[in-house]
């Protein structure tokens, strides 16, 4: 017992006396919210929308490419067909090099994409008869279009800054979400720190009461039933001590991991009421509409599944696919007389598919689509009228908080009040150890009680603001500053 006793002694020497970081609620979230593994989590997440959002917006931009066969070397028997459309296997032994230059620009009105490609070709033979050809494009104008009746690029263009939307305003919730854990956190390791200055101040004044108590039994003003239950009370209080103190060094580490400090000493503040403003519903309401992601996802979820259907209508009956070509050609012998002379280079073709009997797959796709598309409406529906349920309860809850809090602050300062009360009463020998064991009990609980309603009364607070993404407080949106990408 006494190495129990040394050993708690050490660790509340330690934990009074030891170099402390003291931080402030605020403090916290401000720390969590840029070195929290939540935060790396939620800039890596923006940084992969924001770059989406950049490739699709380059996909939109005139594309220069340069390939090019440095060289290919064949030498082999392979079989071709003659003028006469016969086939028949010749001997090749050549080189063949080329280069393309391709410039591409997608076209979102239509669907399709225009390309200016200019191409040079040199082919070597080799052996009995060995020869030198050239050919050379110096321009052709192609157009290409795989379907008249479905274009991507439209529904790109509605959906892809839909997205990005989300992604900005994802990190803002997620941000908030880091305020909340951080709350979280920071009212544990202060429930604990409290819990255990309870605990000492209790076995401390068990320690009095105790020799009070052994010196009233001697003398035989008490029965040793009092004495057994002071000694018991004593025993329970020890505990409570280790209990407490084994509970403060978890919430610490918790903390102080989540924050990336470099000490678990960490001494927090009792935080202070925030001062009174009201929350207005409808203002509430119009706030999440505003600035919420769900809002614009609901809208993007929608035309993704509009566009799917769109797709199928597009694909699945008649196909046409057009196909336009126009540029000048040439090709000699000798390279200078490639650049003059050109021949002109023409094509255009349309394909047409149309299914005749495919035993309803067609109707079963489009079918399918439409059913995806009217799911997706009803799930949007519901979730919006969670998502307005949500934000009307909590609206409501936060007009009462502050009463409750006010409620359990008072009972509080009574309960503390009437313990010292009946402490006093008790040393006079007025009441039994049974009445004060209940005052402290009951003090105790009012003290922990008002911690947990100020937690929640804080929590609420930052639900709040993470419902709306909006700040009733300082009665602001919530925002973030520009985020740099390299």
């Amino acid at each position: 017992m006494r190495r129990i006793l040394f050993f708690l002694f050490l660790v509340s020497h330690v934990y009074n006396y030891g170099q402390f970081q003291k931080i402030k609620l605020e403090e916290a979230i401000k720390i969590a919210q840029k070195k929290s593994p939540e935060y790396v989590r939620a800039v890596n997440t923006y940084r992969s929308g924001y770059w989406r959002y950049r490739n699709y917006q380059a996909d939109f931009l005139p594309q220069l490419s340069l390939s090019a066969t440095l060289p290919s070397y064949t030498n082999s028997i392979t079989k071709i067909t003659n003028d006469e459309g016969q086939d028949i296997f010749v001997n090749q032994n050549q080189s063949i090099i080329d280069a393309r230059l391709r410039l591409e620009q997608k076209v979102p009105f239509t669907g399709g994409a225009f390309s200016i490609l200019s191409r040079l070709d040199r082919v070597d033979r080799f052996g009995a008869q060995e020869a030198t050809n050239y050919s050379v494009v110096p321009f052709s104008i192609n157009y290409f279009q795989n379907s008249l009746f479905y274009n991507p690029y439209k529904w790109q263009r509605k959906i892809e800054p839909l997205r990005y939307e989300e992604s900005k305003r994802n990190i803002i919730e997620n941000l908030e979400d880091i305020s909340l854990t951080t709350c979280r956190l920071y009212f544990g390791l202060l429930k604990a720190q409290v819990s255990l200055d309870i605990a000492k101040k209790n076995l401390s004044n068990q320690d009095t009461l105790l020799q009070i108590t052994k010196g009233r039994f001697k003398i035989g003003k008490i029965a040793e039933n009092e004495l057994l239950q002071i000694e018991l009370s004593h025993l329970i209080s020890q505990n409570n001590v280790t209990t407490n103190t084994i509970l403060l060094k978890k919430t610490s580490q918790d903390l102080a991991r989540y924050l990336e400090l470099d000490t678990e000493s960490i001494e927090l503040e009792v935080p202070e009421k925030l001062e009174d403003f009201v929350v207005n519903l409808d203002r509430a309401l119009s706030e999440a509409q505003d600035n919420r992601k769900s809002v614009i996802e609901f809208r993007r979820r929608r035309l993704e599944a509009e566009q799917r259907l769109a797709e199928v209508k597009g694909t699945n009956r008649l196909q046409v696919d057009v196909y336009a070509n126009f540029g000048l050609n040439n090709r000699s012998d000798e390279y200078a007389a490639l650049f003059q002379d050109y021949d002109q280079q023409q094509n255009i073709s349309l394909s047409v598919g149309l299914p005749i009997f495919d035993w309803g797959v067609t109707k079963s796709r489009r079918k399918m689509a439409e059913a995806d598309l009217d799911l997706v409406k009803n799930d949007i529906e519901q979730e919006k009228q969670a998502f307005e349920q949500e934000i009307f309860l909590h609206t409501l809850n936060w007009s009462s908080q502050r009463d409750f809090l006010a409620t359990s602050e008072t009972a509080k300062e009574i309960a503390l009040k009437r313990y010292e009360i009946t402490k006093k009463r008790y040393v006079l020998g007025k009441i039994t150890i049974t009445d004060l064991n209940i005052a402290q009990s009951e003090k105790d609980k009012a003290v922990v009680d008002y911690l947990n309603s100020l937690e929640k009364f804080w929590l609420d607070y930052y639900t709040l603001r993470r419902l709306t993404l909006y700040d009733f407080k300082t009665d602001e949106k919530i925002e973030i500053e520009d985020i740099i990408f390299d």
